[in-house]
């Protein structure tokens, strides 16, 4: 039986072979302007296949797309439980140096075996995939105690919410903050949970957005590109998606989960609120 490190290496042999390594930046850095092309990041293993993140430029020499892709047999061997005092089985994958513009900094890929609150919705094995724009480091800062109890509970000015988003109490997570979910979606009308978008905050601002998506639907193998939602505004300026899907490649045997119509949204203060903190 292969160890983690003999299949990595494997994997890392085949890509270069199939010229799949991660391409070199341009040369071009004060502008940031890219070769037109897809730029590799970081890879793991997943069940019994592999994930990578990746962004990809068009021919303006713009980010269009960003996303992460698993195989077919990634799907399989996964494991069926959550390691003890875990809320999911994480997986967290930095983007190539390319997606850097972006705003966005790494991808959590998290799986949850048996889903998760609230029940009779979340509660279907799925994964939760954290596109975030802060680094680990500062993630790990968010503990949900004392002062930051009111930072994570704090809610977005309107402007900075999608329209029909709401982010009602008990969806704050340690390590990741509070989520703002779309008051239509399907799974909240009563209907079965597939796949759905979430927003997250932190102190009232926007610092991940995250597709959710089930293995059911995923077993499907159903491609499906949903327009999104978005802010009036947003407090950083970055690149913004104005759809997601989710597809498999048939010819590749892989899925993949994007954020699509990257587009430059310039930056737009808040207004200066002091948070009152209970003693």
């Amino acid at each position: 039986m292969k160890t983690q490190a003999t299949k990595l290496a494997t994997i890392a042999v085949a890509l270069l072979l199939t010229g799949a390594a991660m391409r070199p930046a341009a040369a071009c850095e004060e502008c940031q302007l890219r070769k037109q092309g897809t730029y590799l990041g970081q890879f793991t293993i997943l069940g019994n296949g592999t994930a990578r993140t990746w962004v990809k430029y068009g021919v303006n020499g713009k980010p269009m797309t960003i996303g992460i892709t698993f195989s077919e047999t990634a799907l399989s061997g996964l494991p069926d439980a959550v390691p003890k005092g875990m809320m999911s089985v994480k997986h967290n994958l930095m983007l190539p140096d390319e997606a850097a513009v972006t705003g966005f900094d790494h991808i959590g890929l998290d799986w949850n075996p048996k889903g998760h609150q609230p029940n009779g919705i979340y509660d279907t094995p799925h994964f939760d995939i954290h596109f975030y724009m802060w680094p680990q480091e500062e993630l790990n800062k968010i503990t949900l105690k004392g002062a930051d109890k009111a930072r994570c509970d704090r809610q977005p000015e309107s402007r900075f919410l999608p329209t029909g988003y709401i982010m009602p109490p008990g969806t704050q997570v340690p390590g990741m903050g509070a989520h703002a979910i779309d008051s239509a979606a399907l799974e909240l009308q009563g209907k079965p949970f597939t796949h759905t978008f979430i927003y997250g905050y932190y102190n009232g601002r926007v610092h991940f957005i995250e597709p959710m998506v089930t293995k059911a639907f995923l077993d499907t193998k159903t491609d499906v590109t949903v327009s999104l939602k978005s802010p009036a505004a947003y407090q950083k300026a970055g690149y913004y998606p104005s759809s997601y899907s989710i597809k498999f490649d048939e010819l590749r045997k892989e899925y993949s989960v994007t954020l699509e119509g990257l587009t430059l949204r310039p930056s737009a203060p808040a207004k200066a609120t002091k948070i009152a903190v209970k003693k």
